[in-house]
């Protein structure tokens, strides 16, 4: 593997900021400290100016492969997570067929050993009857991120209603449980209300509220029964947020909390601009639940900021509402989209970091990265703060082809993107050659 010198970066990391140099050798870092040398052939990059973050760590994207290739592949997907600055992600099960045995497991893993620049690991899926196949992670808590269980329908029909089945697994897994929560009795009652539903504006009323916090307080009172390590994705309103403590350090938490960026950009009066482009499971919803998912994200009952990553094809999106499927195309400009509130003075540059890269190796026991380390691995991204990106068709890298920050600017820029070592992105072009590494797990 190449050897790097990164120098005269400012270095965010474990809340604070110094100038300094970063020496990488063989994947790792070797030396972090002021005045070094190269040695040997080692490549050296000034970063004078730039601002050196841990590799963002996404625990939730939907690649969509196999079977849905139409919409995205791991290999696009992950070159896209790259060039944003994500250097790891954790991917749902929810794609054709859905990863519900250990064998279509591995099948996933071995696409993304031959395609993936990024590093990655897989969730292993819930249905309604096969609990058994589930517990089977028990055994291999050290290279398995965790167990996906819908307790909501959205993309690939996993709704899992069985109680018997839920009761199983919160019982007996010994892996973080991550769930999607939204109470499909409470759904199906509103859509009765709105059978003419004829736009994406009506989406946060029929997938509202209620139907988030009522099954997100059922996942919690199955979790709390049981003692089970719970992690609730993408929370999107403000009564949820009465369910999580920031009176606990991460680490003593058994039940833990994201918020994804689009909940914390858009609201419900963007569906007249935006209309399907923005319709996801949960809901956009009303303003006053941005401002409280905020409030939550900076006094740290929300503990991870990821993206739902989830493509779909320009043409589908196109459909009318009730025909449109659900997802928005995200991990390319998350890390951008929060450097836009750092500028705003929303949120630190500090806690970007924390909330990216450290909370996510924390909350998921993700051994020898997520933070600027002697002997962690080398994944790490240079950002200018002072540099600009306008997002057009030329530079999205999705498979879909668009985003709903088309035609929009950043003020900053990804730089450079190092994964294990190897610069994977640079300037605007991936190294095709790089190959991230199987996520291991420190439990």
């Amino acid at each position: 593997m190449s050897s790097v010198l990164i120098k005269n970066a400012t270095i965010v990391n474990e809340g604070k900021q110094e100038i300094g140099d970063v020496w990488i050798q063989n994947g790792k870092i070797e030396k972090i400290g002021s005045g070094l040398q190269p040695t040997g052939s080692a490549r050296e990059i000034e970063a004078t100016g730039l601002y050196l973050l841990p590799g963002v760590i996404d625990d939730q994207v939907h690649f969509r492969e196999p079977g849905l290739t139409q919409k995205a592949t791991i290999g696009t997907e992950a070159a896209a997570a790259v060039a944003g600055g994500t250097t790891s992600f954790m991917e749902m099960p929810n794609t054709n067929p859905p990863a519900l045995t250990h064998e279509l497991l591995e099948q996933k893993y071995a696409i993304a050993a031959a395609s993936s620049v990024a590093n990655y690991s897989f969730f292993m899926g819930v249905a309604n009857d096969n609990a058994d196949e589930v517990l089977r992670t028990n055994d291999r808590k050290k290279d398995i991120c965790g167990v996906k269980i819908f307790m909501g329908s959205s993309t690939g029909n996993m709704l899992v209603d069985n109680y018997i089945t839920l009761n199983k697994i919160f019982s007996e897994s010994e892996l973080l449980i991550a769930t999607h929560c939204e109470d499909e009795r409470i759904i199906k009652a509103n859509k009765d209300k709105y059978p003419d539903a004829d736009h994406a504006s009506f989406h946060p009323l029929i997938r509202d509220a209620e139907a988030c916090f009522e099954s997100s307080f059922s996942a919690i009172q199955l979790a709390k029964q049981n003692n089970t390590r719970l992690h609730i994705l993408h929370i999107s309103t403000a009564r949820e947020l009465q369910l999580f403590t920031n009176m606990l350090p991460l680490e003593d938490k058994r039940i833990t909390s994201e918020v994804c960026v689009h909940h914390l950009h858009f609201t419900a009066d963007d569906y007249s601009q935006y209309g399907n482009l923005i319709k996801c499971n949960p809901a956009i919803k009303a303003a006053e639940n941005k401002a409280a998912l905020w409030e939550a994200l900076l006094d740290d009952r929300l503990d991870i900021i990821a993206t739902d990553h989830a493509p779909h094809t320009w043409e589908e999106k196109q459909l009318t509402y009730q025909q449109a499927p659900s997802g928005v195309p995200l991990v390319q400009h998350s890390l951008l989209l929060m450097l836009k509130y750092v500028k705003d003075g929303r949120i630190s540059l500090e806690k970007v970091v924390e909330k990216m890269s450290h909370a996510p190796a924390r909350c998921f026991q993700i051994a020898e990265r997520g933070y600027i380390r002697e002997g962690y691995y080398a994944d790490l991204v240079l950002v200018d703060m002072k540099g600009t990106t306008a997002v057009t068709k030329d530079n999205i890298l999705y498979k879909c082809g668009w985003s709903p920050f088309e035609g929009q600017h950043f003020d900053a820029a990804i730089r450079y993107t190092l994964v294990n070592g190897e610069v994977a992105y640079e300037n605007g072009r991936i190294n095709d050659s790089v190959r991230g590494k199987r996520l291991a797990f420190d439990r």
